[in-house]
């Protein structure tokens, strides 16, 4: 019988070198991720959860950045196909980014961590702006930085961002946090017999256009030797594991 990865691609399927312990990270979190049992907003409950399982990785001294999205409040590409001109679209979107940002820094504090939220575009009264230099010193800090409105242009989406700043900040692994548990051959949600995949490389799952994440976050990650991890943010524990170097969720790789 073959592999999940032959069933994908008709390859051979070669299990990657051992995934190592983090020391330092780039989460990616959708603004979906916060929804919960919300069908817009911010469900609070779920934010309280989500800032448990950072603080699980903070203790181990794994210094972590956080790029995270805006959908759970608006959706720039959405409203661009709606009628409304896309540049605005996106700025509102990365406006709702930083709406998201400020309530996961505010939880972070609330739950004794330290956390600096730093936006791409400059809303000096609200969020300090985005300078590398700045956000490494709060890392070596052992500060958790939020890093909001993506890369303060428009066209570009939040996962090109996490792709970018993870790049930046010398990360050793981009983590996407999703409703599921790795990549799939299909939605699992509508596919019941799509298949987990463990391993994947870059140039396959842009290929495969398998919408985990677009094809510019993936080039990205893949020119600069970044390997991704894509795992459950609703799976307890989950971060956890994947930081700690354990198999969880499906790795993207050369």
């Amino acid at each position: 019988m073959g592999t999940q990865h032959e069933a994908l691609s008709g390859t051979p399927f070669h299990t990657p070198a051992e995934t190592k312990a983090c020391k330092r990270i780039l989460l990616k979190l959708s603004g979906e991720a916060l929804l919960g049992e919300e069908k817009s907003g911010i469900h609070r409950e779920t934010l309280a959860r989500i800032v448990a399982d950072i603080a699980e990785v903070v203790r181990l001294g794994v210094q972590i950045a956080i790029v995270i999205g805006g959908g759970n409040l608006f959706r720039g590409f959405a409203a661009s196909t709606q009628g409304m001109d896309r540049v605005t679209a996106d700025n509102m979107g990365m406006l709702a980014t930083v709406m998201n940002a400020l309530a996961l820094g505010d939880a972070l504090k609330h739950a004794g961590m330290t956390a600096r939220v730093m936006s791409a575009i400059a809303i000096e009264q609200v969020v300090e702006s985005y300078v590398r230099p700045k956000a490494l010193q709060y890392l070596e800090e052992g500060k958790v930085v939020v890093l909001a409105a993506g890369t303060g242009n428009p066209f570009f989406t939040t996962d090109t961002a996490a792709a970018l700043r993870g790049a930046e900040i010398g990360a050793d692994v981009v983590l996407k946090a999703t409703k599921v548990d790795g990549i799939y051959t299909a939605d699992p949600a509508t596919h019941p017999d799509a298949q987990r995949l463990p391993y994947i490389t870059f140039d396959e799952a842009m290929s495969r256009n398998l919408g985990v994440m677009d094809a510019t976050a993936f080039a990205l990650c893949r020119d600069q030797k970044l390997p991704i991890r894509v795992f459950s943010i609703h799976k307890p524990g989950a971060l956890l594991r994947v930081v700690q170097g354990q198999d969880e969720g499906s790795l993207v790789n050369p």
